[in-house]
């Protein structure tokens, strides 16, 4: 067996495994963006902890098959990058748009994205990156529970007031 066939297999190996361990994947279009652009668009990146690369797509096409995912196959043309997101489903979609938004370009281009096993177009991608974040959502829960526990406990002391003045 050639030594770059051997290469070529090792490379496939390890996209399956950014496939198998990513909660969420963008498939981007980003030429025409300025290398400083693209500096910027990593620093984003690994900020977020989105592992970001280039890939070529007949390798990816190999390893998306071995972990049996079909739909992208018209995603794969053209010069595509990937962001694959292990941390949450979000943060991909989100670094995307926000740099789309901040720097105004329009160039950069989703292709398509994975969340889990599920192809989603452009569109689902672009509603993924508008949802909180994990966090954001969490914070909103402990909000509207303290909220709703506060209400009560003033629903009680208003209670307890009443009856002590009944008392006197």
């Amino acid at each position: 067996m050639s030594k770059n066939l051997e290469i070529k297999k090792e490379t496939v190996k390890v996209i399956k495994q950014k496939f198998d361990e990513a909660q969420s994947v963008v498939i981007i279009d980003y030429m025409g963006i300025t290398v400083d652009q693209v500096n910027e668009l990593r620093a984003s990146f690994r900020e977020a902890g989105v592992d970001y690369c280039v890939l070529k797509n007949t390798l990816v096409r190999r390893a998306l098959a071995e972990c049996k995912i079909e739909g992208l196959e018209n995603a794969l043309n053209g010069p595509s990058a990937f962001a694959f997101g292990t941390k949450d489903v979000v943060s991909p979609a989100k670094v995307v748009y926000d740099f789309k938004v901040k720097s105004k370009t329009k160039f950069l281009a989703v292709k398509a994205g994975l969340m889990g096993k599920d192809v989603i177009d452009a569109v689902m991608v672009e509603e993924l990156a508008k949802t909180p974040s994990r966090n954001e959502l969490l914070a909103r829960l402990l909000g509207s529970l303290q909220s709703s526990i506060g209400g009560f406990v003033r629903v009680l002391d208003a209670i307890a007031a009443k009856q002590a003045e009944a008392s006197v």
